[in-house]
This record gives structure tokens, C-alpha cells and sequence, in this order.
């Protein structure tokens, strides 16, 4: 059983990118081939359910939460999700039914659907029309491996539930270990424009330089012609969110995870929360709803599903500490 055709594009030996949108602003692409004939195998060994039929791990209505959610709200019954294009395994991406959203994050939504006893209604739309769409409005929340940052901050408010861990993949064997700045020192690294890895490519890259180092040759890839460029070795490597490239890796067993790194940089650490318009009363139940599920242990049963254990949080934060501005 493989990944739906809107999710799969082949490419030569290397199959099609995993898309990288969330945790920067935004990049597009296609989801990796998944080799078992009836499910894929995620980084902890798990076997991943590709069905439309998920069996989602469930958990009870808490009153006591679910009155902290805003009257409107709460008459309405729904709770309107906004998430990136389903194409980005293992966080969101399409069922073999090529219409079901799946993955961890539609996992987190309706677990927090659960407790506030609201239906979750799922809106897949492109990157940027996330947040379009949470400042018309039109959405409650945004679950899509968004990144807490100050900039954000001054116009939402953010529940964390999970690490936002960035990773560096390479071909398997080349050698290569990416802990800091140096070791990409005159290497060609991948990356899509706009997103937190960018940023964070750049400033290595003149830090390279004033150290008396060679600057990084940064590549831009918006699609999913990243992985064509990475097996021919025209890059070193490609740098996005650790779950896609390590889920990636797993299937493909051409390449591998050789370094991560905090999405927040060296100085914060970076979380990945559910988003909502500031000051709309909403971030207290989103809040109370995810510490509810990490506290009953349905939490720690979703992202083991997904192969994303070392990624948890002990507990849902409101708008932490984030992603600096940049300096000017």
C-alpha cells in the first residue's frame, strides 16, 4: 500500500520530498514512497496505519476544560482546524482514500477536540493562508507544526505540544555530522526560501565568515526537486523539520538523519504549539485541553504512533519564550 497519488511523485532512484511548510513560513512538496505493502515503518519501529479508517486514539470530554472554551464557540460545536496541505508525512498528509487527512497533528486536534467535546472540522489550504485565515476569522486554530516565535506572538497565542526539533539529511555514508556551523562550512546545504531553517543557515553561514571560515553554499528548493539534487550529490545535504526527513529516511534507506538542531536556534528552545488569533479567548482551553491529554497518557500514545517520542513536551506552556526577531 503506498502513499495516495495527490502525496507520491517518483523521481529516479530517490523518491519525491517530503514537504517542509511548517515550522518556517511555508515551503511545498510531495510525500515519500512507503515501501511496505501494507503500511510504512516510522522512526521507532512503529508500523503506520496509511488508511482512512485511523482509529484514532480517543479520550473523554472534560467539563471542567471544555467551559473555558468561548461561548460562540462552543454553541457552534464545531472547532475549525487549519492545517497545511496534507503532503508532509509524518505530521499531516492524505490516506490512500486521497481525501482523509492523517498524521500526527490531525491526531493532537482531535484530541483536543475530545476534551473541549467539539467536533473537529479539518481545513487543509496552502502555508501562508494559515494564518490568513486565523486573522479573518474564518479558523479557530491553526495545528500545523507551527513554531512559537516573538513576531508571531505580537499577533497570536500559542498552547505547545511538541519539541520543534530541525534535522540534516544526508546520502547514508557520506560521513558527514552536523552539530553546529562549522561542519557545514563550505558545504552546499538545501533549504526552502522563508522558512526557520533558512534563517538559521544564514546566520551559520556568516558566522562561518567571521570565524575565518568558508560561508555555506545555501541552495533554494521550494518543491520536491531536493531529493534528485541531494542523491546526484549537487548538496551535501538538506536541512527541514526532523520528523518529515527522518520518516523520509526510514522509507528510503538511501539517507540519513546526520545532526539536529533546536528550532528556536542556540539560544531558545523551539516549540511547536496549536495557534489562534490573540486575545480570543481560546489559548486557555487549547491549553487546559493538551495538558489534559499528556496527563492521561492519550498524548504520549499519538506521537508514539507516529514515531515522534523524543519530540514530547512534559507539559503545554502558553506562549513561551520564541524564535527571536532578527537583529536589524
Amino acid at each position: 500500500m503506498s502513499l495516495p497519488r495527490r502525496a507520491l511523485v517518483a523521481a529516479g532512484a530517490v523518491t519525491a520530498a517530503l514537504a517542509l511548510a511548517a515550522c518556517g513560513s511555508g515551503a511545498t512538496g510531495a510525500s515519500a514512497e512507503l515501501a511496505p505493502a501494507k503500511g510504512s515503518t516510522a522512526p521507532n519501529g512503529a508500523v503506520v496505519n496509511l488508511t482512512a479508517d485511523q482509529k484514532r486514539v480517543t479520550t473523554p470530554k472534560v467539563d471542567a476544560v471544555a467551559a473555558l472554551v468561548p461561548e460562540e464557540i462552543r454553541k457552534r460545536g464545531t472547532l475549525t482546524v487549519v492545517d497545511a496541505i496534507g503532503t508532509t508525512p509524518p505530521l499531516d498528509f492524505y490516506a490512500n482514500d486521497d481525501r482523509t487527512i492523517i498524521g500526527v497533528e490531525p491526531d493532537v486536534a482531535s484530541l483536543i477536540g475530545d476534551v473541549l467535546g467539539l467536533k473537529v472540522e479539518f481545513n487543509p489550504v496552502s502555508w501562508e493562508n494559515i494564518f490568513v485565515g486565523l486573522d479573518s476569522g474564518k479558523y479557530d486554530v491553526g495545528i500545523s507544526n507551527i513554531t512559537v516565535t516573538e513576531a508571531r506572538k505580537e499577533k497570536y497565542d500559542f498552547a505547545t505540544y511538541r519539541l520543534d526539533v530541525l534535522g540534516f539529511e544526508a546520502r547514508k555514508g557520506s560521513g558527514l555530522k552536523v552539530a553546529g556551523a562549522k561542519d557545514l562550512a563550505g558545504r552546499s546545504v538545501g533549504v526552502a526560501s522563508g522558512t526557520n531553517q533558512e534563517k538559521l543557515l544564514i546566520s551559520w553561514s556568516e558566522e562561518n565568515v567571521r570565524n575565518g571560515l568558508k560561508p555555506i553554499d545555501i541552495k533554494y528548493f521550494q518543491g520536491t526537486e531536493f531529493y534528485l539534487a541531494l542523491s546526484s550529490g549537487r548538496i551535501d545535504a538538506y536541512v527541514g523539520p526532523n520528523p518529515s526527513l527522518s520518516f523520509h529516511a526510514v522509507q528510503t534507506g538511501e539517507t540519513e538523519v546526520v545532526g539536529t538542531y533546536s528550532g528556536g536556534g542556540a539560544d531558545v528552545l523551539g516549540k511547536i504549539a496549536a495557534t489562534t488569533r490573540k486575545d480570543n479567548g481560546l489559548v486557555k482551553a487549547l491549553n487546559g485541553a493538551l495538558n489534559e491529554v499528556i496527563g492521561n497518557g492519550t498524548y504520549a500514545q499519538v506521537l508514539k504512533r507516529w514515531g515522534l517520542d523524543n519530540e514530547a513536551v512534559p507539559t503545554s506552556e502558553v506562549n513561551p519564550p520564541g524564535l527571536p526577531k532578527p537583529k536589524p
